[in-house]
């Protein structure tokens, strides 16, 4: 049976809760700031810090039984998903114990359990799979939504005009989540897209789409709740451009030398965290001393992960090859 988050009365924990949810994807990155420059974590790692609202407002509108697909920019995701911060840690140290066995690494994350597929490093990798997961729904009867974040680059991908075209002509229980910090890699949108409102250009395959206010996490909640209704009710596929920010570079290896340094502080006046934490103070729905405890039980949930991160075990030598080949089935007699 579904479990459906109701819409929740505003003046309720609601709120103090959707701040908690972004604080935590908030100081993981930090964290993995720290242990990546004390080479701790390895490999390629891209952060979510200044995007928060959309991964806590959109999850926060979907059911256990609906799937997400994310891209290689997904701790975020995955957090707001229930994915444990543990198990994260896990896998960003290459661990066994991490929610892809120690063999994803950063950018794919992935848990079946609570559907969700990926974490995938290439652009626009996702939207293809999700339209698959959509259509299996849709010819088996079920009632769930597939949620797919990508961002703008990915936009200029064939496989996203492909989805959004099959979505639309099959009426398919898709969300199509763009998340448009204005920056392909190091390609400011207007260098790269003629058209720079996307929700525009979407509306062109016939499906319901709209901007958002990325940085409000009230407003992100109450689009996707709208939208997933939409969808749920079989109003076919629907499309939300996220207008968003990432504070930091594209990449951990990126000198970020294409953005204006004030450019990134006007955005950052409207940090989704901090902006909503200033909402809920101004309207007494937190205080200093609960603010506190907040960040005191995020500090405690990242020591226990990385301790436990640095405890796990590797994958031993002898499972290298599990799951490289479908294990053989005995013929039958």
């Amino acid at each position: 049976m579904s479990t459906t988050r109701t819409r929740p009365n505003p003046q309720t924990a609601h709120r103090p809760a959707l701040l908690e949810s972004m604080l935590r994807v908030r100081r993981f990155e930090e964290r993995c700031v720290e242990l990546y420059s004390a080479a701790r974590i390895k490999g390629f790692m891209h952060l979510y810090i200044g995007e928060e609202a959309v991964a806590v407002g959109v999850n926060e509108a979907l059911t256990d039984d609906d799937a997400v697909v994310s891209t290689y920019r997904e701790h975020g995701h995955a957090l707001a998903r229930g994915v444990p911060a543990e198990a994260i840690m896990a896998e960003m140290f290459g661990k066994a114990t991490g929610c892809s066995h120690g063999r994803g690494g950063s950018m794919h994350l992935f848990d079946t359990g609570r559907r969700f597929y990926g974490g995938n490093a290439i652009v626009g990798g996702g939207l293809p799979l999700a339209a698959g997961l959509a259509l299996a729904d849709r010819m088996t009867g079920r009632r769930r939504v597939t949620c797919c974040f990508f961002g703008d680059g990915a936009f200029a991908e064939g496989e996203f005009h492909e989805t959004a075209n099959l979505a639309a002509l099959w009426g398919l229980p898709l969300l199509l989540v763009c998340e448009n910090n204005l920056y392909a890699m190091g390609t400011a949108l207007a260098r790269h897209q003629a058209q720079t409102d996307l929700a525009l250009r979407a509306a062109g395959y016939g499906m319901a789409s709209w901007a958002v206010d990325g940085m409000d996490v009230l407003a992100v909640e109450d689009a996707a709740r709208r939208a997933v209704e939409g969808v749920r009710g079989g109003g076919g596929p629907h499309f939300l451009e996220m207008r968003t920010y990432r504070f930091r570079a594209h990449s951990m290896y990126d000198s970020d030398r294409y953005r204006d340094k004030a450019e990134i502080e006007h955005w950052k006046e409207r940090d989704p965290v901090e902006g909503f934490a200033r909402q809920l103070r101004d309207a007494k729905e937190l205080s200093d001393k609960a603010r506190t405890a907040m960040e005191d039980r995020m500090s405690a949930e990242l020591d226990s992960a990385v301790q436990a991160a640095e405890a796990a075990p590797e994958e031993p030598v002898e499972d290298l090859l599990k799951y490289v080949t479908s294990p053989v089935e005995a013929s039958p007699p």
